[in-house]
């Protein structure tokens, strides 16, 4: 095969190389053609047909500011010019600079900072200072979860995307408890009458564990439904941790930076962790940037014992700029309240879907994050889809409608069986109305499949 120039690829060459030389994440290879994309701006992107759609998921619920925000691309020019990369044992102005700023915005109490390129990183930094801090080596998680793909964060994430790494590629000391699932609850319980049972039942794992470090949890779990705690739980998972001295692990790389109406989602229950990891918004996507941030107690550990940690891309000067733009743009914008409002919009919309609409078990989210959860029969909450066929590579509903969403021009995080809608924070109710109707519209395949 001949040498091409980009410019000498058709769209048709482009979409089979990619397939051949790279791999496709979470799928089998073979046959995959992804669509080849040329141009993203504001809550759209276009493909190399010149058509556009609407981002109703922000790609993979990270582009919060919309693409191609000027105060994030002059950031990362100024940077490049300025200080393109140093190793990260010198300090930096770009590196106190946007220290300055997550100050202003973390949940007060979290003021030490460790900066990585990805959220899996910054779960992996998290694990390591937890067990160096405490002394103790075991990490609680919940089933459905999503941590990561290294190999300490996959180890700690729940869903069965960690099943291909078992057993010889599990970190040891990683146990799992029940996911807080009130609309199909993994431990058959009712909320409100449950007292928040979910949480005594981790409280009973740490009693009966020799040595938990720390439990880590989605306060609004991701990609795994959006599911969303009620307001006891929490509060109560703080005071689980601080009776038995086990630390808290806030994951925010999805829920971070304004998505669920506040900067944080422990904002919402007022509880502070004692590590907190974020990506995904930090820079609107435009950078690889992680973070993993802990109390000054935590740290304090530190300050006589070896720091057994780092990487050649921390604190990368490069990846700092643009979060310090972020956050400025994130406020002049006040998106945290954007997107409760919208969010409330969007909620109301997304209900009446389930009013005209058999397939649609659940609808639940917060802020301009949501999920609406397909089901094949309404009393026993069945999924049309299951982690065996997904892993098989078997045709899934929910792909089946986001394909033809995308026909339509509107791109749905699909997964298992539900939708995570999270679209940018700067898009419009118009555009709300848009992505709900498409939506609508594609619904009957799941409709004409129910158990009547």
């Amino acid at each position: 095969m001949t040498e091409h120039t980009m410019e000498q690829l058709t769209s048709a060459e482009v979409r089979e190389l990619t397939g051949k030389y790279t791999y496709g994440t979470w799928r089998k290879q073979k046959g995959w053609n992804p669509i080849h994309l040329v141009d993203a701006e504001g809550c759209y992107f276009t493909d190399a047909d010149g058509k556009k759609y609407l981002d109703f998921s922000s790609q993979l619920m990270c582009v919060t500011l919309g693409h191609k925000n000027a105060a994030i691309i002059k950031a990362i020019e100024q940077q490049a010019r300025n200080l393109a990369y140093v190793a990260p044992g010198y300090a930096t102005d770009v590196r106190v600079a946007l220290s300055q700023r997550l100050l202003e915005v973390l949940p007060k109490g979290l003021d030490k900072f460790f900066f990585t390129t990805s959220g899996t990183e910054a779960n992996e930094a998290a694990f390591k200072i937890a067990r160096m801090a405490t002394g103790k080596t075991k990490i609680i998680s919940r089933y459905r979860s999503y941590h990561g793909s290294t190999m300490g964060s996959i180890a700690a994430t729940g869903d069965p995307r960690r099943w291909a790494m078992e057993p010889a590629g599990k970190i040891p000391g990683v146990i799992f408890s029940p996911e807080v699932h009130c609309y199909k609850c993994p431990i058959q319980h009712t909320y409100p009458a449950c007292n928040i049972a979910c949480a005594d039942y981790l409280e009973h794992m740490i009693e009966n564990e020799s040595d938990v470090a720390a439990v880590i949890v989605e306060p609004v779990v991701g990609t795994n439904g959006v599911l969303v705690p009620p307001k006891e739980y929490m509060p109560k998972l703080r005071k689980i941790c601080d009776k038995h001295e086990v630390l808290l692990i806030a994951d925010e790389v999805m829920t971070g930076w304004c998505r669920t109406g506040k900067w944080f989602a422990m904002d919402h229950w007022g509880v502070v962790p004692d590590i907190l990891t974020t990506a995904k918004g930090i820079t609107s996507a435009a950078i690889p940037l992680g973070l993993c941030a802990t109390t000054s107690k935590v740290a304090a550990y530190f300050d006589d014992h070896y720091f057994s940690h780092g990487h050649t891309y921390e604190a990368h000067p490069l990846t700092l700029a643009p979060a310090i733009a972020a956050i400025d743009e994130m406020k002049r914008l006040n998106l945290a309240d954007r997107a409760a409002e919208l969010g409330a919009y969007l909620g109301l919309k997304l209900n009446e879907l389930k009013l005209r609409h058999a397939s649609i078990g659940d609808v639940r989210g917060l802020g301009l994050f949501w999920c609406v959860d397909l089901v094949k029969d309404r009393v026993t909450k069945a999924p049309f889809n299951t982690w065996k066929e997904k892993i098989a590579g078997k045709p899934l509903l929910v792909d089946e409608i986001a394909a033809r969403m995308m026909a339509n021009g509107v791109y749905l995080q699909s997964w298992m069986s539900h939708f995570v809608i999270a679209p940018p924070l700067i898009i419009t109710r118009e555009e709300l109305d848009r992505g709900v109707a498409a939506l609508d519209e594609t619904l009957k395949l799941a409709d004409d499949l129910v158990d009547h």
